[in-house]
């Protein structure tokens, strides 16, 4: 339904921190000083001493990657690795092997990580097997291990660098295609709701038709009256922000001052949570959880563009963060100051008429496929019932059967008996 769509999109909002990201956090850079008129602005308290929290990845392995790496961040020597080293060589694998310089008891610890790891993943295995049905059977693990990736399944007792390489390169991978993903949810997303209202409207006389389709349109025109969006990441949005979410003369806004205000955990970075939030006050132009025009998951959609437009002019470095440094150099490009027009959803529609027609195609070819099978299992339903039909009446007439053979027992008749003639002792016969 649409409100389990809406959550599922809501829900997707925590799963944009990478491996990488946190990889980075563990350091806790220092954020560049910055300059600020304490006579117009209000200095935010100095946060650093609290660690930013951690952030919930939304990968299966969540919990082991956090807890390898607060393992990790303990030595001192892979931490001043991690400061030297930049995000392409750690997405090659050369920070895993500094793995063989970490002390003897940070190794033992992840010993005992993995092993842990490893008997979860047993155990899931364990319980997919028995919701199956297959108690019985005998269960192969290091076959079915094979499938996590992110571990060596070979060696299932100890931690390696092959194994801090393979999470490493897993999680990368897995949330880098993370917004590809997304674009092909949201895209189905779209194509089911106007599949439906077709099918809707094909259920329907012509006066009812017409009045749905009027209704339809008027809603969509409606969607799209709303005031101008800003250019996601431009000088005249962060103003905004500047000016009604912090309440600051717009005529001081100072892009030093700005990136501080919302670096929310006071990392020295924006994540992509960070920015998202910048969005909210574009995104309440457009949507209105109280209109029926204004569709939540496409809310979730827009905002989402909108941080993946930013990260990518920004993010020049393509670490999923954005530094101070970076987020300096864009505020001196035209870009910032001279951007062209936003183009909203209701502007870009998220699938071609080709997919679309696939689509259908494809649920076509789903719902043929389903009536087979429906037809099948008739089949199979009328052959059974012959069957047992077929059964029925021949025990009827093995138990017809039965029943004469015992009436015969019953009435089974005597023979006569002898008679004696007198005279010559000789019997005549009867």
């Amino acid at each position: 339904s649409k409100c389990v769509l809406c959550l599922q999109m809501s829900w997707s909002q925590v799963f944009h921190t990478s491996c990488l990201v946190l990889l980075v956090h563990l350091l806790y850079l220092e954020a560049v000083p910055i300059s600020l008129d304490k006579t117009k602005v209000n200095q935010p308290e100095d946060k650093a001493s609290e660690p930013p929290p951690s952030v919930d990845t939304g990968l299966h392995y969540d919990r082991y990657l956090r807890e390898v790496i607060d393992f990790l961040e303990k030595d001192q020597h892979f931490r001043e690795k991690l400061h030297n080293t930049d995000m392409e060589d750690i997405k090659m694998g050369k920070l895993a092997k500094e793995l063989d310089f970490v002390s003897h008891h940070v190794r033992t610890q992840l010993d005992e990580l993995k092993r842990q790891e490893v008997s979860r993943l047993r155990t899931l295995i364990k319980a997919k097997q028995d919701i199956e049905g297959g108690n019985d059977m005998a269960v192969d693990h290091q076959a079915l291990l094979k499938q996590f990736e992110y571990l060596n399944h070979m060696n299932p007792h100890t931690f390696e660098v092959e194994d801090l390489d393979r999470l490493i390169k897993s999680a990368t991978n897995d949330l880098e295609n993370y917004d590809k993903e997304r674009h092909e949810e949201f895209k189905k997303y779209e194509m089911t709701k106007d599949h439906e209202r077709r099918e809707h409207l094909k259920t329907l006389d012509d006066e009812g038709r017409m009045k749905e389709e009027e209704h339809y349109e008027e809603m969509k025109k409606k969607h799209a009256d709303h005031p101008k969006v800003n250019h996601p990441g431009s000088q005249n949005q962060f103003k905004e922000v500047w000016e009604e979410a912090d309440g600051l003369d717009p005529e001081d806004f100072d892009p030093k001052t700005f990136f501080k205000l919302h670096d929310s955990n006071g990392d020295g970075f924006f994540d992509e949570q960070e920015l998202e939030a910048l969005f909210t006050k574009e995104l309440e132009k457009i949507y209105d959880p109280t209109n029926e025009e204004d569709d939540m998951v496409e809310m979730e959609e827009e905002r989402l563009r909108m941080r993946e437009h930013v990260m990518n002019e920004v993010d020049t470095n393509k670490d999923r963060l954005v530094s101070l440094e970076e987020f300096l150099i864009a505020t001196k490009k035209k870009e910032f100051l001279e951007p062209d027009s936003w183009e909203t959803l209701e502007q870009n529609q998220a699938y071609t008429d080709e997919e679309m027609r696939e689509f259908e195609e494809h649920l076509a070819q789903q719902e043929e496929d389903l009536n087979q099978k429906a037809s099948d299992l008739q089949k199979q339903r009328d052959e059974l019932e012959r069957q047992q039909e077929q059964l029925n009446s021949q025990k009827v007439e093995l138990q017809q059967a039965v029943e004469h053979m015992e009436r015969l027992k019953t009435q089974k008749v005597e023979p006569p008996p002898e008679v004696h003639v007198e005279g010559n002792g000789q019997h005549d016969l009867p």
